[in-house]
């Protein structure tokens, strides 16, 4: 395995070994290579527009390469523990990394934002935060869809790793005491390059729908794969899937797909009173002045959102412990638990000491692609 460090790090504040008593250091694992690098790599230069201070107090942050392997993720979170004494853990941008950072989070005591949903039930994850939407909240809002037009038979094509079971497992929760079922499961690797049996299968009985659960641009060789098999029915697709990547490379066969989503990655279509309008168009004109009309990302949206967590707490914290100390990991714990609702670009949080997933029910958007781009579907 490669560590890759950012050179975002040293633009921001160079590595924490020289750092200043005083300085935060925050330690980011992101997959910039490897299945699920289109995840991380705008993550990270969505960090480059990060403040280079809260509070008064400089930001060091370092980031390393996980390739999308749990056991590099565990690697790259116990070394920022250890050798880089940071105070806060981020990513990963896939679950299963996701998951491995938890595992040392809830070990040494050290907040960690997730850039992957990961099951933050209470008692599990105890130091972990969820910044994209959990699988739960999402799949209400694409069961509530479903169930709007008229899907009663499901089909199922998703990872066969922890964010495809999650999203298998609350979608059921969601239908249940509906009309709507599963049909047909069927599962593949991040890895894989084909999914013909499986889509074959998945088709087999003609659901109504057929829910793709996959991240970036990996998302369209399922959904392509249904579309040469001559599949007719709806597709959806999970919030994981929700960036231009999906258009650019499944082309005419992702139209009509319906993709669930943050409300930030339509911030113009958002009514003027939606709480995170303000928010989302704020990150949206400052990353499209750098990256070009339409370049705007729902994972860079997740850095952007946890730089406004860090914004509302860090000052908090500040005021009972330095920076360094076991006593100021705890505080941004206690901080951001009773920090109360905060818009951010993906919705509103509220954090608390039972909920670490943070959004409602009301959260998730539901869009289609109509001739080529984003279109908001009415709920």
């Amino acid at each position: 395995m490669t560590f890759t460090k950012s050179l975002l790090v040293l633009a921001l504040a160079g590595s924490a070994a020289g750092a200043a008593l005083a300085d935060i250091n925050i330690g980011v694992s992101l997959p910039l290579t490897g299945p699920t690098s289109a995840l991380g790599i705008p993550i990270k230069n969505s960090i480059a527009l990060w403040p280079t201070s809260i509070g008064g107090q400089k930001l060091n942050v370092i980031i390393l390469d996980d390739a999308t392997d749990p056991t590099n993720a565990t690697k790259n979170a116990r070394r920022f523990v250890t050798d880089d004494k940071v105070d806060i853990l981020m990513g990963s941008a896939a679950t299963p990394p996701a998951n491995a950072v938890a595992a040392v989070a809830a070990e040494t005591g050290t907040m960690h934002l997730t850039f992957a949903p990961i099951d933050v039930s209470t008692g599990k994850a105890p130091w972990s935060y969820n910044t994209p939407q959990s699988t739960l909240v999402m799949s209400h809002a694409i069961a509530a869809h479903m169930k709007k037009t008229g899907v009663k038979t499901v089909g199922f094509l998703g990872y066969a790793d922890a964010y495809g079971e999650l999203f298998l497992r609350d979608m059921k929760v969601k239908m249940a005491g509906t009309d709507m079922k599963f049909v047909s499961e069927e599962r593949f690797a991040r890895t894989d390059t084909s999914v013909t049996g499986q889509a074959l299968k998945v088709t087999a009985g003609n659901p109504d729908a057929i829910l793709i659960v996959a991240s970036g641009s990996g998302a369209a060789m399922p959904h392509k794969a249904l579309i040469e098999r001559g599949y007719k029915g709806k597709i959806y697709q999970t919030h994981g899937a929700a960036s231009r990547d999906l258009m650019r490379v499944g082309g005419k066969d992702v139209e009509g797909a319906f993709v669930v989503a943050g409300p930030g990655v339509v911030a113009e279509q958002l009514p003027a009173n939606h709480p995170s309008k303000q928010v989302a168009m704020t990150h949206v004109t400052a990353w499209e002045k750098l990256y070009g009309p339409n370049s705007r990302n729902p994972f860079a949206g997740h850095a952007y959102d946890a730089s406004v967590i860090l914004q509302k707490i860090i000052p908090i914290a500040l005021k009972t412990a330095k920076p360094g100390t076991k006593e100021f990991r705890g505080a941004l714990k206690a901080a951001l638990e009773n920090a109360g609702p905060i818009a951010l670009f993906h919705g509103t949080v509220n954090y608390t000491a039972t909920n670490h997933a943070g959004y409602t029910d009301d959260t998730g958007v539901i869009m289609q692609i109509v001739n080529g781009d984003w279109k908001l579907q009415a709920k």
